[in-house]
């Protein structure tokens, strides 16, 4: 089996990163970057649509 990832971008300071689905909330949680701490909805940091629906799969 594989290991899934997402693709993650701050919309604030543009810096990006991957993480499993696994360690993320749903993509409508709350969420802050871990470099500025800007705070918005976890889907708008997923840098495509099919890192959403990864995350979607995994939080049911």
């Amino acid at each position: 089996m594989h290991e899934a990832f997402v693709q993650l971008r701050c919309p604030e300071c543009l810096k990006a990163w991957e993480a499993t689905p696994s360690d993320l909330p749903a993509p409508d949680a709350d969420f802050r970057c871990p470099d500025c701490e800007e705070h918005r909805n976890l889907s708008e940091f997923c840098r495509t649509d099919r890192d959403i629906e990864t995350l979607r799969e995994f939080t049911g």
